[in-house]
């Protein structure tokens, strides 16, 4: 049963779960330098060890991919295709654009936009292996430019290989864990060393990434994926419904809604019961709905708003666009009863690999310029340049920087 509580409880229920990433991170600390000094050999004997790796090479066979992708259904084709058109559309979108002007006499300034040589892109393959992870992470890539795209994965799922095959990509790998990600931050003689790590991964993917940031570029580290919905009514069937599909991923998930109706949390608390009666994932969802979920009573949907930016959650649900104003903090928005978060998870067309436990409040989620560099451009003309010296020496020698403040006075001197 999912606990109702009023709103002075929620402070105890959203406190952040200690992620248990120090834990992790004593754990990964040896497999990282493991990698790092003996490559190959140590990859295989963590894929081997971890995984059941029985290949002499982690690099999938190009014959293999193939296969993968011969072998999937016409429906699934037809759904990967849709999601990657929406996906592909959403990132064009977002593509910064260049420019240069002349912002004053003499002075051209701008911006050009380049793409990353090389990424990874890390799809898990436990207990829900995600080919839609494939498509998030692999389309904004070929929109941004990116000519190397790689993609790895633990265990050789053929919806995971064949959605690579079918976007093109032909570096695939079967690796997982901390070990891949250690792989694509040094690289080894079979694995290319990637310029940045994308995707979401379990508690030892997330603290290798964290270790290894600045080494190579990640997204973020990613703790327990989360929902808060926001309703005043509605159809308790479609909460509750919404509030099961976040808490199958992960006993660790966690699903909330907010609500001013004391009658609707009832009806919602019914209805999560009775679905969770012929639900599948049921044993994971009920789990995550007992320990990480609650429905909770606010005064109004002003106040549920100012504990969805206190929460910063990945997923927000709310039931109206005017509310839309008043949200600082979140991974991904989703309006009105006819917008699910699962229409975001596979097929709408934003990324699904957002920020989780507090993250929001500093980025959105993965985008087309995760996979990019904006490259500042300036050319000063003699005339441009003597008007700014007097500001540029000043400053130069205000902090001590004497070389500055000559190389422009040289330029200038006589003039």
């Amino acid at each position: 049963m999912i606990r109702i509580l009023k709103s002075e409880q929620v402070g105890r229920l959203l406190a952040r779960k200690a992620a248990r990433l120090s834990e992790a991170e004593e754990t990964v600390r040896p497999i990282l330098q493991a990698v790092r000094t003996r490559g190959d050999k140590a990859l295989l004997e963590y894929a081997r060890r971890f995984d059941g790796f029985a290949g002499r090479s982690v690099r999938v066979p190009e014959a293999e991919i193939e296969r993968a992708s011969s072998s999937l259904n016409p429906a699934f084709r037809k759904a990967v295709e849709t999601a990657a058109a929406n996906i592909r559309a959403y990132a064009q979108r977002q593509m910064p654009r260049e420019w240069i002007s002349q912002t004053a006499p003499g002075l051209r300034l701008g911006q050009v936009v380049r793409p990353l040589d090389t990424v990874a892109a890390y799809i898990p393959a436990g207990r829900y292996p995600l080919p839609s992870t494939v498509i998030m992470t692999v389309v904004p890539a070929q929109v941004a430019g990116v000519p190397r795209v790689c993609v790895a994965s633990p265990k050789p799922v053929p919806e995971i290989f064949g959605t690579a095959a079918m976007l093109g990509i032909r570096e695939v790998f079967q690796m997982g864990g901390a070990q891949a990600i250690a792989a694509f931050a040094f690289g080894t003689r079979t694995v290319p060393r990637a310029d940045r790590i994308v995707g979401p991964g379990n508690i030892y993917v997330a603290a290798a990434k964290k270790l290894l940031a600045g080494e190579v570029g990640i997204d973020f580290v990613a703790g327990p994926t989360e929902i808060l919905i926001v309703a005043a009514e509605g159809d308790p069937k479609h909460l509750a419904a919404d509030l099961l599909a976040q808490a199958e991923h992960d006993a660790d998930a966690s699903a909330v809604l907010l609500t001013t109706s004391k009658r609707l949390a009832e009806a919602v608390s019914r209805e999560v019961a009775r679905q969770l009666q012929t639900l599948p994932t049921a044993t994971v969802a009920a789990k995550s709905i007992a320990r990480n979920s609650a429905i909770i009573l606010v005064r109004s949907l002003d106040d549920a708003i100012d504990i969805a930016n206190r929460l910063a959650p990945e997923h927000l649900s709310i039931p109206d666009e005017k509310l839309l104003a008043k949200v600082r903090h979140a991974g991904s928005v989703f309006i009105g009863p006819f917008s699910p978060e699962a229409a975001g998870d596979y097929a709408s067309g934003p990324n699904h690999v957002l920020p989780t436990s507090g993250v929001a409040r500093q980025r959105g989620g993965l985008a087309v310029t995760d996979y990019l560099k904006v490259i500042s451009v300036q050319q000063l003309s003699q005339a441009a340049l003597s008007r700014l010296r007097p500001a540029i020496t000043t400053l130069a020698r205000a902090e001590g920087l004497e070389a500055h403040a000559r190389s422009v006075e040289v330029r200038l001197n006589g003039r």
